[in-house]
């Protein structure tokens, strides 16, 4: 992060942080934590194309299935994500 470029605006309903990334990091960003206590921090997940498809690869299919069940399993793909909307083809 770069400090700096970090910025806070509260109001009565809302509160924004916006965070920048420092120079030398590359790439979306994955997850966010945010919490009252560092101890009890909840994670979100950005809307990326990693993040899409292993959430539907879980909820499809849990841990637990067997290696015929996810043969059997549709083939999800990612074809674009943007603020408004999230496109997937499913074969």
């Amino acid at each position: 992060l770069v400090s700096p470029e970090t910025r806070v605006s509260v109001s009565a309903h809302n509160v924004v942080v916006e965070l920048a990334k420092a120079p030398d990091s590359a790439g979306p960003w994955e997850k966010f934590s945010f919490g009252l206590e560092p101890s009890a921090l909840q994670e979100r997940l950005f809307v990326t194309e990693e993040n899409i498809d292993g959430f539907l690869g879980t909820a499809l299919c849990p841990s637990s299935c067997s290696q015929s069940a996810l043969e059997s399993q549709p083939l999800i793909e990612v074809l674009d994500v943007s603020e408004d909307r999230i496109q997937i083809r499913v074969e």
